[in-house]
């Protein structure tokens, strides 16, 4: 008996090493990746998660295969991105979600699992109940944050016109990364002593509606952060809003790419760049998810749409000098519908 024993415990063993050796020769590492929608600045992320994937697979010899998809905002479709990405012949080694809603959504389905999640463009994590903390998360999700100052946002907006007098608060309630800058907006504008009318859309039909309403309520400025439903309807809102006389401030350079006066926030290629640096040290070097930071960006950028500011009656060198003082950078650009469509 005895003898058997050993015999069994030698075989446990070897198979042990035997695992252990494959794991250690393992080569090829799948990573799913689930977009909200399809927009300029989450396109931009996942394009320099797949290149700087591919830059650091070549460097250390080792083959991230992506496999990409988009729920367009459907939550039903999301779920079943999820789901194949974590089964059958799909399954993926690590999950990718871009944006709030993609990564709460892949929170409820990992939990349990201990698949490592990486989370891009998600505005506030730890008030979605994605981390513990920042400096902490303390579970299977770990990420790239987006956070948007948005008092910066609105010193921009009374260094420009020290009189506004109704500001539009453009959003959709429904995403939680809007809700944190909404609240802060309300309180700045309260403090400043200047009214505000809330106005929001579901989809891009709703989105040109409220875009309606703002125009014919004379508003002053619309303040719109980091939403993706009001990003992907920008492209159809932004001439209405010029020339109504009414510059829009965005919480992302996308939204200005489609049209909006300003776009003030991160780079977000930089932010997809970090966000596959965090996906190898995750595969390649064993970092755990729950104590892996969650990566803050400065957001001192301020990209201003310089055929929009000219619509405005404005001009770009005298906007950009006043702007100056509250960015660290100002640049402009010019509309298009993505990025690489246009030189910034």
């Amino acid at each position: 008996m005895k003898k058997l024993i050993a015999l069994i415990l030698a075989a446990v063993m070897a198979l042990s090493v035997c695992a252990l050796g494959l794991a250690e020769d393992k080569t090829v590492y799948k990573v799913g990746i689930c977009n909200f929608v399809d927009d300029a600045s989450l396109n931009q992320i996942i394009a320099n998660i797949r290149t700087r994937l591919d830059e650091i697979g070549q460097a250390r010899g080792v083959t991230f295969e992506i496999a990409e998809d988009n729920c367009n905002m459907d939550a039903s479709v999301m779920e079943q991105i999820i789901v194949n990405f974590m089964s059958g012949s799909d399954k993926v080694d690590l999950m990718v979600g871009v944006a709030t809603p993609v990564a709460i959504a892949m929170q409820g389905k990992t939990e349990d699992t201990g698949m490592p999640v990486v989370f891009a463009a998600v505005s506030d994590p730890v008030g979605a109940g994605l981390v513990e903390s920042n400096e902490a998360p303390g579970a299977n999700l770990t990420g790239t944050s987006d956070y948007l100052d948005t008092r910066a946002v609105f010193n921009l907006i009374f260094k420009l016109n020290p009189d506004v007098k109704n500001v539009a608060l453009l959003y959709n309630p429904s995403e939680d990364a809007s809700l944190a800058p909404i609240a802060a907006a309300k309180e700045i504008l309260r403090d400043k002593g200047v009214a505000f009318k809330e106005y929001s859309g579901s989809n891009p039909s709703d989105v040109m509606l409220a875009a309606d309403a703002i125009v014919a309520d004379k508003a002053d400025a619309v303040f719109t952060p980091t939403d993706n439903t009001i990003m992907a309807a920008e492209l159809s809102i932004y001439e209405k809003l010029s020339e109504a006389g009414i510059p829009h401030y965005t919480g992302a350079d996308s939204f200005a790419l489609n049209g909006a006066f300003l776009g003030y926030g991160v780079d977000y290629a930089n932010l997809g760049r970090e966000t596959a640096e965090m996906i190898a040290q995750i595969l390649l070097d064993g970092a755990d998810p729950a104590t892996t930071p969650v990566r803050l960006f400065d957001n001192g950028i301020a990209t201003v749409n310089t055929e929009t500011c000219a619509a405005l009656g404005l001009e770009y060198d005298k906007v950009a000098e006043a702007f100056a003082p509250y960015c660290t950078k100002v640049q402009p650009i010019t509309t298009a519908e993505a990025f690489g469509d246009v030189a910034q």
